[in-house]
């Protein structure tokens, strides 16, 4: 069963960082390093604003100048608050699965995760839709992946998630509460790639269906 996503998946936009090991891994040396020290040891997080929402054939403005990087996602939309809940509990919390685009500008250190290059207009497409907790078997063994003008360009699998969902859950739990109707964003793979005006970008993921989005150029006003 799938349910309009706008009805239950309008509260915060929480995105997980250094989720996928592929991309973990290219990052240790540099976390060897200054101002690391060490690799991280809890989720690395940061928030998609409202004003970053976009939907299904939304279309996503390229600024002039920059590059360009879609960033194909799990997303789980909470189903009921969740305040220092379990790992073993923490999946009765979910209200379904939905796909998430969440575009952005590079980065240069995850550091300081640079809200410039995240939080622009429409840079968090979600759809098409919410596809019900068990609708999905298993939501560490789906195929996560990009295509740009038909072109498959990345593939990935949420099997090599650093982090189960449940984990993520738990952990952010701890701290903080999870509401009804909140989305985290599981986690980005390695590999990004740039788009340009005029192209359409498909994120792919098995169970889930399509979420298409259209690039255009941002007019300077």
């Amino acid at each position: 069963m799938s349910r309009a996503l706008h009805d239950v998946a309008n509260g915060t936009l929480f995105g997980v960082a250094l989720n996928y090991q592929g991309l973990l891994n290219q990052s240790l040396a540099e976390f060897e390093q200054a101002p690391y020290q060490k690799p991280p040891v809890k989720p690395v997080l940061f928030i998609k604003t409202p004003n970053t929402r976009n939907s299904h054939s939304g279309v996503v403005l390229h600024p002039p100048g920059e590059r360009l990087q879609p960033g194909p996602a799990l997303g789980v939309v909470i189903g009921k608050s969740a305040s220092r809940v379990s790992v073993e509990n923490a999946l009765e919390h979910v209200a379904g699965y939905t796909i998430v685009n969440e575009f952005s500008l590079p980065e240069d250190s995850y550091y300081r995760p640079a809200v410039k290059a995240k939080c622009r207009d429409g840079f968090c497409a979600l759809g098409p839709e919410l596809v019900a907790r068990d609708q999905i078997a298993n939501p560490h063994q789906l195929s996560v992946k990009l295509f740009v003008n038909g072109e498959l360009r990345q593939q990935n699998s949420t099997a090599n998630f650093v982090r189960s969902i449940p984990q993520l859950i738990a952990e952010i739990s701890e701290f903080m509460t999870l509401h009804e109707g909140d989305v985290l964003i599981t986690g980005t793979p390695e590999g990004r790639v740039d788009v340009q005006p005029g192209d359409t970008v498909e994120v792919e993921i098995s169970g889930l269906g399509r979420l298409v989005n259209h690039i255009k150029a941002e007019e300077l006003s």
